[in-house]
């Protein structure tokens, strides 16, 4: 299937220094495509890129095949809807803030009403039709913007941290609003976020950025699950990076030894023999009171401490010197009185844990050069 939007050879300069880079990128038609990092990774300068807010000094832009111009961007633009993090809404009635694109396109009538409060009704805002944007809270403003945005008709949608100001509540009611809509028109989107939790509630495909450059690009549980370097498993919260070294290679199955002694398997296929990076989601791991240990897979260990984390706790258990983190829920954790010193076991499922080599001083990518990336 041909992209709906292609970038390719794009590079933004600021001050003589190179803060994007990126060779290629597509998006394709009807997904969301998520771009995540760390704050200063370039993921903003290649939203505006795309969306031709802020031209390149290299590169090229595709839309539906066809090459956009930089000096006529103007009618690019005009079939986007772009909703930064600040609403940018107007001193006007909320109703007049979402019928604005619909009028500038020569909208008028019954219709453009019909519609104003059916996009409206989508964002659970329409009873503020006839108040002041101005006098909106920042989780009312952000709706609107929404139903601003959708009720344009776009061919294409960019969120650039819309929910980053947000507080907690608000914003979790608001992501299930936009994935139900998204679910819903089909509208292909590209998102802008540090935040993990809302690439893994919207993302199709996910891309990770790095001093801007792409680190790796694909789909979401793959990123997540099976991040291709040290650095972007880190990131995207695979908190559990342990040294091994595998002992024996099959056909889909690698068995690895930890320093201690314990071997479990693990379902991969890997091009490299010696040392490796056992990796594992902390919300991975089964974790079991007491003893025995019995079965495969099994580690053995005692209960450092208990971190809560909202209605989840974060338990950290050594294992011959080696600390692993599991991630349980609040009412689970209360239940298996994981008091520290406590023994327990660490069952680790081979098909939930990843292999990387094991990247020595010397062998890491400096920060103006990460490795090319991995693309699915």
């Amino acid at each position: 299937m041909n992209p709906l939007l292609r970038a390719e050879g794009i590079q933004v300069l600021l001050a003589r220094r190179t803060v994007l880079a990126v060779p290629q990128i597509e998006v394709k038609g009807g997904e969301v495509f998520v771009a995540i990092g760390p704050n200063g990774a370039g993921k903003s300068t290649l939203l505006r890129v795309l969306a031709a807010l802020q031209p390149p000094q290299r590169g090229t832009l595709f839309f539906r095949g066809r090459r956009v111009s930089w000096r006529r961007a103007l009618a690019y633009r005009r079939r986007l809807a772009v909703v930064l993090q600040e609403p940018l809404l107007l001193s006007m009635s909320v109703f007049h803030n979402v019928a604005l694109g619909l009028l500038l396109r020569g909208r008028r009538g019954r219709p453009v009403r019909q519609r104003v409060m059916y996009w409206l009704e989508q964002f659970q805002v329409a009873y503020l039709a006839e108040r002041s944007a101005l006098a909106l809270s920042g989780g009312e403003a952000q709706r609107v913007a929404l139903a601003r945005a959708f009720a344009a008709e776009p061919e294409m949608l960019f969120l650039d941290e819309p929910f980053s100001g947000l507080d907690m509540p608000t914003r979790l009611a608001i992501l299930a609003d936009l994935r139900r809509v998204l679910q819903e028109t089909g509208l292909t989107t590209f998102l802008v976020t540090h935040d993990r939790d809302e690439a893994l509630a919207l993302a199709d495909r996910v891309a990770v950025l790095f001093e801007g450059r792409l680190a790796q690009v694909g789909p979401v549980e793959e990123v997540f699950m099976h991040p291709a370097h040290e650095r972007i498993a880190a990131f995207v919260g695979v908190e559990n990076r342990v040294p091994a070294h595998i002992v024996e290679r099959a056909s889909g199955r690698v068995r690895v030894r930890f320093p201690w002694g314990d071997e479990i398997e693990i379902a991969a296929s890997v091009w490299w023999s010696g040392e490796a990076l056992v990796c594992v989601r902390p919300e991975e791991i089964e974790l079991l009171p007491g003893e025995p240990c019995e079965g495969g897979q099994v580690l053995r260990g005692q209960v450092v401490q208990s971190v809560p984390l909202g209605m989840q706790v974060r338990v950290e258990v050594a294992v011959a010197g080696a600390i692993w983190r599991v991630l349980l829920p609040r009412s689970h954790w209360r239940r298996l009185d994981l008091r520290e010193r406590r023994s327990v076991c660490l069952r680790i499922p081979p098909d939930r844990a990843h292999l990387l080599p094991i990247q020595r001083e010397g062998d890491e990518p400096p920060q103006d050069a990460t490795p090319e990336p991995r693309v699915v």
